[in-house]
C-alpha cells in the first residue's frame, strides 16, 4: 500500500506519460487484462484511457482491472486512469 507522497509522484510521473491502452466498445477483455498485467510488471505504471464507445463506467472499471491486475489505483481524472504495480525488479525503488 502506498502512501500519499508515492501516490503524488506517481501521479506527476504519469503526467507525462501517453496511454497505453484504450477500452472501447468490447470493454475489459481476459487478454486485456493479461496484456495490462503484463505491462505493470514490465512499466509498474500504466495509463488506461475509455472510450466514450464504453459501456462501463470509468470507475467501475479501474476497480475491475485493479482486483484482476492485483494493481493499485493512482488516480482517476475524466476518463482515464493510472495503475501502479510493483514489479519483481522493482524499478521506481518506492
Amino acid at each position: 500500500m502506498l502512501n500519499n507522497k508515492e501516490k503524488q509522484l506517481l501521479r506527476k510521473i504519469a503526467q507525462k506519460q501517453r496511454a497505453l491502452f484504450q477500452i472501447g466498445k468490447d470493454n475489459i477483455s481476459e487478454n486485456m487484462i493479461k496484456s495490462i498485467s503484463d505491462s505493470l510488471e514490465a512499466h509498474e505504471l500504466v495509463k488506461i484511457s475509455i472510450l466514450k464507445t464504453a459501456t462501463i463506467p470509468i470507475r467501475e472499471a479501474a476497480y475491475d482491472i485493479a482486483a484482476a491486475t492485483h494493481s493499485e489505483i493512482i488516480m482517476i481524472i475524466g476518463r482515464t486512469m493510472v495503475l501502479y504495480r510493483r514489479s519483481k525488479k522493482n524499478l521506481m525503488e518506492l
